[in-house]
């Protein structure tokens, strides 16, 4: 009959990823969320002069967002960046086995902490932020552990020389905050702040 038309489906903006990592990708789909998009940013990731690792994490974040956000207008953009820090040092990513060796080394026997931050950018411009701080103990680890570890290149490019969801996690005696998060995307945040975007999330 007329005026018996069903009603209109909801409409969700369209998500764009500011990530190329596999593993963000990976976690996106754990909330059943699939990205239109994947748009990767080329920023500079050198830490500011006196920077602390949590406003490194953050800062970078915001910048990835809105590199991307310029290359898709109108669009809800979202953006994530991992930093490892003992104290006040930001650990690099580790590009080469010397760097990674590095990093286990000064990780190895102590505590350190994991800021994730994720930036979201609405279509109509607006920036919203969250943080996701981890506290990671590892056990003391032995030359021979370190050199297995190198050997199986799983360091390579992760911030910290190591990547928890491999073979890194047994290393890790204990762990306060969010695993997704040490991994590179922590889900609750993101769960929230795309909600509140108008992404359709599970």
């Amino acid at each position: 009959m007329a005026g018996d038309a069903s009603p209109a489906l909801p409409t969700f903006p369209e998500l764009v990823l500011a990530s190329a990592s596999p593993r963000r990708l990976e976690l996106l789909g754990r909330l059943g969320i699939v990205p239109d998009r994947v748009v990767a940013t080329d920023i500079d990731e050198s830490p500011l002069k006196a920077e602390r690792p949590r406003a490194h994490a953050v800062r970078l974040a915001a910048e990835k967002a809105r590199a991307a956000a310029a290359l898709a207008p109108g669009c809800v953009i979202l953006a994530g960046d991992t930093v490892v820090g003992a104290g006040v040092r930001i650990l690099p990513k580790a590009e080469d086995e010397a760097t990674a060796r590095k990093c286990l080394a000064l990780l190895s026997g102590r505590r350190h902490r994991v800021f994730s931050a994720i930036a979201v950018i609405t279509p109509d411009g607006r920036l919203r932020e969250a943080l996701s701080e981890t506290i990671v103990r590892f056990k003391r680890l032995s030359p021979e552990e370190m050199d297995d570890y190198i050997a199986g290149g799983q360091w390579h490019g992760k911030a910290g020389g190591y990547a928890i969801q491999g073979s890194a996690e047994g290393f890790c005696d204990w762990l306060s905050g969010s695993h997704s998060g040490v991994v590179g995307l922590p889900l609750y945040e993101t769960r929230k702040l795309l909600k509140a975007a108008g992404v359709k999330v599970k």
